[in-house]
């Protein structure tokens, strides 16, 4: 299973040739670096150890500062393991276009909002009690289960929503754009802006979409108006007519 580190950047839309509009999130993938190949004789499982975003080199204890030195690596900000990843070598960079096309279907993990202490309404999606004044229940969080002094594990109550990991499966690569380092995925993905997230092959092994012909806007070009040169009327001499009075032509 194959897999590449990004970081979320914003959600937009796009067209297609057909007319369709796709709701796209933008994810930026910078070149990942294998920072660590982990294989069965050593380490008892296959994986890659991948890293993404440099980060200064105060901010990075002497052992780490060891760790991405063998790699002939600056720190990374992010650092992830994704299992049964083969077929790179360590320094090795990765651009998402190296495991990802137009089309495919991905699973995409990252942490959710955190939302803080919310009530069980908003974190479990209870129904409310009646809202006029005589009712005295509105949204509270119901029954406790039977009157034993004790509350049962596992009861839906308020406390502590969001900031969780979460993986949304199945979304669609709508495009891998190297040029500009990002991929554009179909869907809602985890997380706030800014985000790191894991963008891997579904794991359920569904076969890839046709991928979409898109309507690529392209730069308005001024049109160039004709120089047209005036026209100057071609000027005729006339000779002046001279009136004459009659008093002048008497003297």
């Amino acid at each position: 299973m194959k897999g590449i580190l990004g970081r979320k950047v914003e959600m937009t839309q796009i067209f297609a040739t057909d007319g369709r509009l796709i709701p796209v999130t933008v994810v930026e993938v910078l070149p990942n670096t294998v920072l660590q190949v982990k294989n069965l004789e050593k380490d008892g499982y296959i994986a890659l150890q991948l890293g993404v975003q440099d980060k200064r080199v105060n901010l990075v204890n002497k052992p780490e500062i060891g760790h991405f030195n063998k790699a002939n690596s600056a720190p990374k900000r992010f650092v992830k393991e994704i299992r049964n990843m083969d077929g790179f070598e360590q320094g090795q960079q990765i651009t998402a276009s190296d495991i990802f096309e137009n089309g495919q279907l991905v699973d995409v993990t990252g942490t959710s909002k955190g939302k803080g202490f919310q009530g069980s309404i908003k974190r479990h999606n209870y129904a409310r009690g009646p809202m006029g004044h005589g009712s005295g229940y509105h949204r509270g969080t119901g029954s406790m289960g039977a009157i034993i002094n004790r509350i049962f594990k596992s009861k839906k109550m308020p406390g502590h929503m969001g900031h969780a990991k979460r993986t949304i499966q199945n979304l669609e690569v709508v495009l891998v754009d190297n040029a500009n380092n990002i991929m554009l995925i179909k869907g809602s993905i985890p997380g706030p802006k800014g985000q790191f997230v894991t963008v891997r092959q579904n794991v359920k092994g569904l076969k890839a979409n046709q991928a979409a012909e898109l309507l690529i806007r392209k730069e308005a070009v001024p049109a160039i108006e004709p120089t047209v040169e005036p026209t100057v009327a071609p000027v005729v001499e006339t000779e002046a007519e001279v009136e004459t009075t009659p008093a002048a032509s008497a003297e």
